[in-house]
């Protein structure tokens, strides 16, 4: 493990009173991360939850107020993304930033296609054709492709010019990463010449423990990924949820999300209803506990860079607490 990142949900507890605090408060997170010496801040892409919803929009005033962390989508669903004003945004926060961001997309969750469909725009196609259309798209704009040509003409450019993305950052191509989940989708990752995010879900269950299947992910992306872009490094980041416990303060802010995240899955991590994925543990308790248990996880250990994946609630002062400890106590013991 070469890196370290963290993962946040910008989360707003507060209403509509309290949303642009919680955006400050986010901001603030990315600063003190910075300070920590993380490398990337990931964030998620969440609609009509009390979540960041445009991560874009925040990376800009991100930009502004760091000077060397990265910004990361841990991930964008395709399937509602427009590919053409999401590069232009991308694109335009790349430049604004130095280069620093790190688009992370997939296809979504299929599930919330009869909830979402309706207000976003229905398709023809099936949720995962439409959405593996826009992430094509998406690419080939990034890469600066002629989407279209002018015509006769349009505003300031010729008649007859080839239509590209604009601003171009160059590089950013590069550092686009999928969303895995599955041996399969490891695999295809790999082909695209993608990075690869492994969160804290595996949408398979092969039977083998959580970080054993996803070590197996790992292994056949880089394998795949060597196979067919010799001239290229693979990456890989791996999400584990990280919340130390070294007081009472701890296990009192954090009680609530321990057990409301135990109690909907059975011991090896498989939901007690819903379709057959499975989710790692949290990693919780002392400082050595957790070590250990990043040292004995095959995927951490296989892995480019360690996200730390914040609980969704807990306030800023949590959540930076667990930064801290992490930064300071855990990952120096790691490396």
């Amino acid at each position: 493990m070469r890196e370290l990142g963290f993962l946040s949900f910008v989360p707003n507890h507060g209403g509509t009173a309290g949303a642009a605090t919680a955006l400050e408060d986010g901001l603030r997170l990315f600063e003190t991360a910075e300070a920590l010496g993380y490398g990337t801040g990931w964030v998620r892409g969440r609609h009509f939850e009390p979540y960041l919803t445009s991560p874009m929009t925040f990376f800009a005033a991100a930009a502004q107020r760091t000077s060397t962390i990265g910004f990361g989508t841990a991930v964008l669903g395709m399937r509602y993304e427009d590919p053409v004003r999401l590069a232009e945004d991308a694109s335009t926060v790349d430049l604004l930033s130095g280069g620093r961001v790190q688009l992370g997309i997939s296809t979504g969750i299929a599930g919330y296609g009869p909830i979402l469909d309706p207000v976003f725009g229905t398709s023809e196609r099936s949720f995962r054709d439409e959405a593996e259309a826009r992430a094509s798209r998406l690419l080939e704009v990034l890469q600066g492709e002629p989407l279209g040509t002018a015509g006769s003409g349009y505003e300031s450019i010729p008649a007859g010019a080839e239509l590209r993305l604009q601003p171009l950052s160059p590089g950013l191509r590069d550092r686009v990463w999928w969303g895995g989940g599955s041996l399969g989708t490891a695999v295809r990752t790999a082909e695209k010449g993608l990075l690869l995010h492994c969160s804290t879900l595996n949408t398979e269950d092969t039977g083998a423990p959580f970080a054993e299947a996803q070590a197996d992910q790992i292994t056949a992306y880089r394998e795949r990924f060597a196979e067919l872009h010799p001239d290229r490094a693979s990456k890989v980041a791996v999400g584990r949820i990280v919340v130390p416990l070294l007081d009472d303060h701890d296990r009192r802010i954090h009680e609530e999300f321990l057990t409301g995240y135990a109690s909907g899955m059975d011991d090896e991590g498989r939901p007690l209803s819903g379709p057959p994925f499975r989710f790692s543990a949290v990693l919780s308790g002392g400082v050595d506990e957790i070590v250990d248990a990043l040292a004995a996880d095959p995927a951490v250990q296989a892995t480019d860079e360690l996200v730390v994946t914040l609980p969704a609630n807990g306030d800023a002062a949590a959540h930076e607490r667990i930064l801290r400890i992490v930064a300071e106590e855990i990952a120096p013991r790691l490396h």
